[in-house]
């Protein structure tokens, strides 16, 4: 298996396997970074940052130069022709034409998606707004796997804001995928956004449980959570046992604790302020039985979340995973260019459950509920069309493809109504028994009663008394 030509816009598009051959790759280039200077020696990457970074940016660059080959960047929409109404598209056939391999941070959710379907050349997402940022989800199992060996039943704690930080949501889906059991605590409001949740859930199995801590927890100086989520294969299965179980978990230890800042630049997107204190890491909470070893994470840049006093603590690695970044990048753009093969794994992930969602695929009006979606963004619509997956009936969900937000449409109707006749052209309420008989290819949703009427549906019985249940004969 290869990964050339291939695009990495959420940590989905990795195999375990293929990971697992990155990060041997990546191996290879920090026992030897001198001897890669010939291995993209020719290639161009363009550097596209529209948002802030230090990191992820520095060490694209520097891991590309490590290789042998050449960058040329923009770090600033107010200098591009985006600034100018261009589509993000056109854009990326452009810079497509210019360079070997596109590296992309963008404020708005999707957007390294569509630049992947129309570049023709591989992209790598470096962050899109709050939805994902793969390859620091890759710099941190790195790390993990460097220390601990594998990451497999490993407990790892979430701590922060893990409603809008992009590499919570990547690191989620990633631990899952790999076996990890997930302890979530967050501040208050910046909890783990629903449809990652859902997604979590349905895909990758295991069980997801809430958690209030109780007085006992305070008392044994225990870590406070808010949920916990147990892989598939973990001995213990939540549904089976009562919540001090969660305590005996954590007196065994957590492996890994990841710190994330409070994501202030998205709140303002949403009209949000950050609800309650914030929750601090520093060597008092470091002294709780749970944490004796424990390795203390951190993607940078950190604000007031992580006391500057852990540095000096054996048991941070957030430079380390900083540092790492630039091996494993260097990995990761040779395996895309085809300039290395690698020791890539053909076997499936175990972990998934793969499904087959159906497309929405009617043209109904109906749009991305997400402000901060490239599909609600791009106002034009010149080249970007809102496009779903039908990823649950009941309740009826959709999910966005570009930035992967579900949302629950309020009325249904069908494409194929009695002969054509407009006379029996009518609309449903999404929680009624028409939702689920409907076939796929003929569904049509409508986010309110004045879309549906704009497009010459009439409402059904069951719209006009509010009841959901089956009330005759009424055609599909």
């Amino acid at each position: 298996m290869t990964l050339a030509k291939r695009s990495l816009v959420t940590i989905d598009d990795l195999s375990t396997g293929e990971i697992e051959g990155v990060f041997s790759l990546a191996d290879e280039m920090l026992e030897s970074t001198a001897k890669q200077s010939a291995v993209c020696r020719g290639k161009i990457m363009a550097s596209l940052f529209f948002e802030p970074s230090t990191r992820t940016r520095l060490s694209f660059e520097a891991a590309m130069h490590r290789l042998g080959g050449s960058v040329i960047s923009a770090v600033d929409i107010g200098v591009t022709s985006l600034a100018k109404g261009e589509s993000i598209a056109d854009m990326a056939r452009v810079v497509g034409s210019y360079a070997d391999i596109i590296v992309i941070r963008h404020p708005w959710e999707g957007a390294a998606k569509v630049v992947a379907d129309y570049a023709g050349v591989p992209v790598v997402n470096a962050g899109d707004g709050g939805h994902q940022h793969p390859t620091q989800t890759l710099c941190d199992l790195y790390t993990i796997r460097k220390e601990r060996g594998a990451i497999r039943g490993l407990k790892i704690a979430l701590w922060g804001d893990l409603k809008y930080g992009r590499t919570i949501h990547s690191l989620i889906f990633a631990l899952a995928k790999f076996g990890a059991n997930i302890l979530f605590y967050s501040s208050p409001g910046l909890e783990v956004p629903e449809h990652v949740i859902q997604k979590l859930i349905k895909e990758y199995g295991g069980e997801l449980g809430k958690y209030q801590a109780s007085d006992h927890t305070a008392k044994n100086n225990l870590f406070p959570l808010d949920a916990i989520y147990m892989t598939p294969d973990s001995p213990h299965q939540l549904a089976m046992v009562p919540d001090i179980s969660f305590q005996v978990e954590l007196k065994a230890g957590v492996d890994a604790l990841y710190v994330t800042r409070p994501q202030k630049e998205r709140f303002a997107a949403d009209g949000e302020e950050l609800k309650g204190k914030y929750p601090v890491v520093d060597e008092k909470v470091l002294k709780g039985k749970a944490f004796k070893k424990t390795l203390i994470m951190h993607p940078l840049p950190r604000v007031d979340e992580l006391a500057y006093e852990v540095d000096a603590d054996p048991r941070s690695m957030y430079f380390k995973q900083a540092a790492w970044g630039v091996p494993v990048r260097m990995a990761l753009l040779a395996l895309l260019l085809g300039s290395k093969k690698g020791s890539l794994s053909e076997e499936p992930d175990s972990s998934i459950h793969k499904i087959d969602y159906p497309a929405y695929e009617q043209d109904s009006g109906v749009r991305c509920p997400n402000p901060r979606c490239v599909s609600v963004q791009e106002t034009e619509m010149r080249y970007i069309k809102p496009a779903f997956k039908i990823v649950d009936r009941v309740p009826l969900t959709l999910r966005c493809v570009y930035c992967e937000h579900g949302f629950e449409p309020e009325y249904v109707a069908s494409s194929e109504w009695h002969h054509g006749g407009l006379e029996n052209k009518k609309y449903h309420r999404a929680d009624s028994h028409w939702t689920k008989e409907i076939k796929s290819e003929n569904l049509i949703v409508f986010s309110s009663r004045s879309e549906a009427e704009t497009r010459g549906f009439k409402p059904d019985h069951s719209v006009e008394t509010g009841h959901s249940g089956k009330t005759g004969k009424e055609e599909k």
